[in-house]
Order: structure tokens, then C-alpha cells, then sequence
């Protein structure tokens, strides 16, 4: 057994990312219709409010609560009906998340879009891994409110965690896009190939990345979208972790992959894509000495695997 896991790192490489500290038991196998009604009940229960991609925070200084009672989410004019149970503290208490208007909001609260939230580092781990689990079910719920098998509005079941249509009897389970997002490094792994979108702020570069598609592997979508976006023949590919992305409810899958080829012909996804050496990478990781480049910021998973990368000899 121990040549299974020979190469695991601990912590685990995954457990670096934004949204990865969720702590929460999930209990899933007690999930029923009268999970949310009895968490709800429990006066030690605690909501994240969230809508509109953002969440409702208590600002403090540096940092934000993003905690409610039952009673003051209910007063925010909160969903509290449509919440979802997210899970339990190791004490028992039971965590939810529910809708919000965030454009109504008393002046001692802001809401907050969930990039810049951990981007300015708003949130401690576990309530940031909370968050991402908030999000994805409640943007899935709001998107989710008809039955795709015969179009009868459906409704909420097991504390969150699927629709059921009263219709047709069609049950639907809350989703997770998978996103393979790689960094092809040359034969020799002295070089790595970035690239920047036209939406990326002015300087930065990152790993590439694309959805993985039905019937397709993890490794065959990580070959498929680095040909597509820069013309790169991939050979070998490995993983290296994951990361929760609450945008709305994606999966990246981090991986390496080895460049058989290294003309570049970047596709209309891209605005410039080239290669970078070991040297030059470490030069801009934390700020971007003196090239006018920038990475994304820690506990993206692109960064992540950059510096994983850049810190090997």
C-alpha cells in the first residue's frame, strides 16, 4: 500500500486553494425533507447569506463576519425557506446558506463579490470553504427551479441537495462543471507555457484551462484544450490538485503535462500565450520584478501549480 501514496504531500497540494477549507461534516447520509426546518429550529444555527455572486458580510476592519442568526437573516428578508443545509460544526451546530437581496442592505453590512472576498482575504479558511459550497448550491437552485424533463416547476429536496419535480416524478442533483486548468512545461522542465485572456488585468499570465467534455477524460481534456487554445502537442500528463471555484459551481482539476511540441498558435481565446524559463517565472512570482508581469494571486490553483513548479530544481 505505501506505493500508492509514495508521492502525496502533505498537507496535500489541494488543500492550498482558496475555497478548499471547508471543515463541515457534511452528514449527507442523514439528509432528509426535514433537515432544513430542524437546523433552522436549533437556535445555535448559523447562515451565510449570499446572492448575485456576492455574500453579505459584517465588515471588521481587515477582516468580515459573514455569520447570521436565524432571526436576523429573516429580518435581511432572507430566504430562509429556500435555505440549504451545508453541514455541521463538530459541536452540532448546523451551518445553511440562503438568498439574499444584496441590493437592500442597512449601511453596517456590504456585500461582496466571492473573488475580491478572498482575494483581500476577508474570510479565515473554513468559512471561505463554506462560502464556495453556498454559492454553487444556491446559484444551482436559482437556476434550477423547472424540471428539464417536462418544464413543471420542481422543488427543493434533501436539505438542498436535489429538485424534485411533483409533475413527473424526474429528481435533479445539484452540479459540479469539471475544469482541467494545466501548465505545460518542456522535455527538459526548464521552461513552462502561460498565457493571458483578454479579460486578465493588464500584465498578468496564467495557466491555460477549458471545460472537461462529455465522455472525456481528465488527461484527454487537458491535451485537447492546450492544442485548441496554443497549438502545444501534449504527451504525458499528471495530476496535481483541486480546487473549489464558486463561479459558478466548477470543479479545477490542476494538472501538469509535459509539451511534445513548443510552436506556439494561439487560438481567439487567448491574447498571447508564450514560454517562460524557471528564472524568468521566479522573478515575477511575487510581484513582478521589474518584467511588468503578475501572476494570479495566491490560492488561485494557478498559482498554486506555477509555484510548485517554479520551486523545483
Amino acid at each position: 500500500m505505501a506505493d500508492l501514496f509514495s508521492d502525496a504531500a502533505a498537507p496535500e497540494p489541494s488543500a492550498l486553494t482558496g475555497f478548499a477549507g471547508n471543515r463541515l461534516q457534511r452528514w449527507s447520509e442523514k439528509r432528509s425533507e426535514t433537515s432544513v426546518p430542524e437546523a433552522l429550529a436549533d437556535p445555535r444555527a448559523r447562515l451565510l447569506l449570499v446572492g448575485a455572486g456576492r455574500a453579505v458580510l459584517r465588515p471588521n476592519g481587515t477582516t468580515a463576519d459573514p455569520w447570521f442568526d436565524v432571526a436576523s437573516a429573516n429580518t435581511l428578508g432572507a430566504d430562509t425557506d429556500g435555505a440549504v443545509l451545508l453541514g455541521y460544526e463538530d459541536d452540532g451546530t448546523p451551518v445553511l446558506a440562503a438568498y439574499a437581496d444584496v441590493e437592500a442592505l442597512p449601511d453596517d453590512l456590504k456585500a461582496i463579490d466571492y473573488r475580491s472576498i478572498y482575494v483581500q482575504g476577508l474570510l479565515d479558511a473554513p468559512a471561505l470553504g463554506a462560502l464556495a459550497q453556498g454559492a454553487a448550491l444556491i446559484s444551482w437552485h436559482d437556476t434550477h427551479r423547472f424540471c428539464s424533463r417536462c418544464g413543471h416547476k420542481s422543488a427543493m429536496a434533501d436539505g438542498g441537495y436535489k429538485r424534485v419535480c411533483p409533475q413527473c416524478d424526474g429528481q435533479h442533483f445539484p452540479r459540479t462543471d469539471p475544469v482541467v486548468i494545466m501548465l505545460s512545461v518542456s522535455v527538459d522542465n526548464q521552461r513552462c507555457l502561460l498565457g493571458r485572456s483578454p479579460h486578465f488585468p493588464e500584465g498578468m499570465y496564467s495557466c491555460l484551462a477549458g471545460f472537461v467534455e462529455p465522455g472525456e477524460t481528465i488527461e484527454n481534456a487537458v491535451r485537447r484544450e492546450t492544442e485548441e487554445e496554443a497549438g502545444i502537442t501534449i504527451g504525458r500528463v499528471a495530476y496535481h490538485a483541486s480546487q473549489p471555484w464558486p463561479f459558478p459551481h466548477t470543479l479545477m482539476i490542476g494538472c501538469y503535462c509535459e509539451a511534445l511540441t513548443e510552436t506556439i498558435r494561439i487560438d481567439d481565446e487567448l491574447e498571447d500565450a508564450r514560454w517562460f524559463t524557471r528564472r524568468e517565472v521566479r522573478a515575477f512570482l511575487d510581484g513582478d520584478g521589474g518584467t511588468g508581469l503578475k501572476m494570479p494571486p495566491r490560492g488561485a490553483i494557478a498559482s498554486l501549480l506555477v509555484r510548485d513548479w517554479a520551486a523545483r530544481d
